[in-house]
């Protein structure tokens, strides 16, 4: 995987921040149905960022939170801090696991007292109820992802233990008879103390979904590099760095590789968990 990022040239987007031009036209590609929300990055500016009790100097733009009716299992934050900035007690809900993944800047992430050192590519899983603490030790902003998901228990089944890795780490996992669409894996899938993954896709250029994927997990995807074309429900939309899909269960979705780079995004998807009957 390490050769595969370097011959490829990772990049990793971030929100853009600031502001657009004035007088630029406000028409955007922004979508919001009540199958799929497409958050396009030209709409994630200064004026849309959240500040949250308990951290200091950080910013979030809060891209996906559980919506009745829409996709209900998790909140994704692309949060950016300053240099010294960052937490002592960053996660308000001792029922909410974590996901962090680095684009930018270095990160100190302290998990029940042992501390880790993170970079761009940087992956860490924290389980509900861990102490943790992140700090941006660095002289620029850090910037990451946070996905935060209810841990739901299980009988015999403990929680996760924490662990932190970085992209290059992992390997690529092919999709059966194609070397041009696959999946970075951080988490085993037969390891069923996780009820959601949060993994890396890759699509070389040519490569493709060839189908119309259709299943019950949500899905909230972050494109990290390259563009597509990608089917949501009966609507192609044009994507690229940067932009944010949403799906609920059972959204139609299928992906074409467009460009000379490879199209690369951030996915969440729930997983491992008997469906709850009421409603």
């Amino acid at each position: 995987m390490k050769d595969l990022i370097e011959r490829i040239g990772a990049t990793y987007a971030f929100p853009p921040g600031g502001m657009p031009a004035p007088d630029e036209n406000p028409e955007g590609t922004a979508v919001f149905t009540t199958a799929y929300a497409v958050l396009p990055a030209r709409t994630m500016r200064d004026i849309v960022t959240s500040y949250l009790p308990g951290w200091r100097d950080t910013r979030f733009w809060v891209i996906a939170r559980p919506l009745t009716g829409f996709a209900e299992t998790f909140a994704q934050y692309a949060v950016e801090v300053e240099p010294h900035g960052g937490s002592d007690a960053p996660e308000p809900d001792d029922q909410a696991q974590a996901v962090l993944f680095v684009t930018e800047g270095e990160m100190d992430l302290i998990i029940d007292g042992l501390s880790h050192t993170l970079t761009a590519g940087g992956y860490a899983y924290i389980p509900a109820g861990t102490t943790w603490q992140v700090l941006n030790p660095g002289h620029a902003p850090l910037k990451f992802h946070w996905i935060r998901k209810r841990w739901q228990p299980a009988a015999g089944i403990d929680r996760p233990d924490a662990f932190v890795t970085t992209e290059k780490a992992q390997p690529v996992r092919w999709m059966p008879g194609t070397d041009k669409w696959g999946t970075t894996r951080f988490v085993d899938p037969a390891d069923l103390r996780h009820d959601c993954h949060v993994n890396i896709v890759t699509f070389l250029p040519g490569g493709q979904i060839p189908f119309a994927e259709t299943h019950v997990m949500e899905h909230g995807l972050y494109v990290l590099q390259g563009t597509a074309r990608y089917l949501l429900n009966k609507d192609w939309v044009e994507v690229g760095p940067g932009d944010f899909m949403w799906l609920r269960a059972f959204c139609p979705q299928a992906c074409i590789a467009t460009g000379d780079e490879p199209f690369r995004y951030l996915l969440y998807k729930d997983v491992n968990r008997h469906v709850g009957l009421s409603l």
